[in-house]
């Protein structure tokens, strides 16, 4: 029985590896290195964290077909794990679907001395729910806005600050004044009737994905408009339980409810939960005032020229001036190769990375 459901499984894998093929014409892998090991290595590779929506499988059985003397040693209960585990040494690989919070971020430093080293090995998904989705921003239908730049979303969605935290340290430098806070449709060249009308901000309240627009657009710092709205996402677990059956505190009913009913609203949020609510209208967005502008689709998302694109992140303790350990060098290497990219396709929930950005992170294995 062992060996009947042992073949299942590798046909499965084979199907999926297939079909992945099919669809990789949907995304240019051609950049990619195949993947040729460096050395034959061998061991017990311990993995804690996020077992990525099944991707984790697909890549470790992949790996074993070139280095059969490897074997894995998962415990995947959520991204949440991840950290802590590296922290307390019981984890070689800290797969996380997210970035770590300062209280994590703060205790690697304090028992290692120096900073855990992350290794991004795909991007975010566009519209699969639960698979860190990158963040969009709608407005009204009715509002003739098209564009925004990073720094226009700090301004709106942000507030006068001292500074903001980098890593676990205050850096000053990202200090601003008031006079950057954007208040009104008029300071973003909006006229007419526009000009004079208030800003009514909404998002997502304290979340993993909250952290994210907090680090990409406020310079992670936790100073927010006054007048933000924040919400859970519809049917997640943080719904209240009391709010099950109307679910107001979710993002679908603030997008349907509010923003919709609001001339003079803006939300960011993610598509997961906007594809549910007719009606929104995105934003195209810019790192810098010159743009370009890009409108977020799938495939802006995976080429990453849209900028608030989220990261998979394999989390190691790697000390500075140190080798990386070669078993689990090969195995991020090949996970970085045209043949793992091709299984985050196969897999179907995440998206694969450009191949000049996996070329960098290849390059930080080193």
């Amino acid at each position: 029985m062992k060996s009947i459901l042992s073949s299942l499984r590798f046909q499965a894998l084979a199907l999926a590896f297939a079909g992945g093929r099919l669809m990789a014409a949907e995304f240019d892998l051609s950049g990619f290195p195949a993947y040729a090991p460096s050395q034959p290595v061998t061991g017990v590779i311990r993995n804690y964290g996020f077992g990525f929506g099944g991707l984790f499988k697909i890549w470790e059985a992949g790996f074993q077909k070139y280095h059969p003397g490897v074997t894995f040693n998962d415990t995947f209960p959520t991204s949440d794990a991840a950290f802590p585990a590296l922290v307390t040494g019981v984890t070689d690989l800290a797969p996380d679907g997210g970035e770590p919070a300062i209280t994590e971020v703060l205790s690697f430093y304090e028992v290692y001395g120096y900073h855990a080293l992350d290794i991004t090995v795909a991007s975010g998904t566009y519209d699969v729910e639960g698979r860190s989705p990158g963040i969009v921003i709608y407005v009204h239908p009715d509002n003739p806005l098209a564009k925004l730049t990073l720094a226009q979303l700090d301004g709106i969605f942000g507030a006068e600050r001292n500074g903001a935290l980098r890593g676990f340290k205050w850096d000053l430098k990202a200090a601003r004044g008031p006079e950057q806070d954007i208040r009104t449709w008029g300071q973003l060249g909006l006229t007419g009737e526009w000009a004079d009308k208030p800003i009514h901000t909404y998002g997502h309240a304290p979340s993993g994905t909250t952290r994210f627009f907090q680090l990409r657009v406020l310079h992670n710092s936790d100073k927010w408009n006054p007048n933000y709205r924040g919400y859970v996402e519809t049917g997640s677990k943080m719904i209240d339980d009391d709010d099950k059956a109307e679910q107001r505190g979710g993002v679908q009913h603030m997008l349907c409810d509010e923003l919709l009913q609001d001339k003079y609203g803006i939300a960011w949020t993610i598509v997961p939960q906007a594809s549910k609510v007719p009606g929104l209208k995105p934003v195209a967005l810019a790192v810098a005032a010159g743009g370009p502008f890009v409108a977020p689709s799938k495939a802006t998302f995976q080429n990453r020229t849209y900028p608030l694109v989220r990261n998979l992140y394999f989390y190691l303790n790697r000390k500075p001036g140190t080798a990386v350990d070669p078993k689990l060098r090969e195995f991020l290497r090949y996970i970085l190769s045209r043949e793992g990219q091709e299984a985050i396709i196969a897999n179907g929930n995440y998206l694969p990375l450009p191949a000049d950005f996996a070329a960098t992170q290849r390059a930080r294995l080193d």
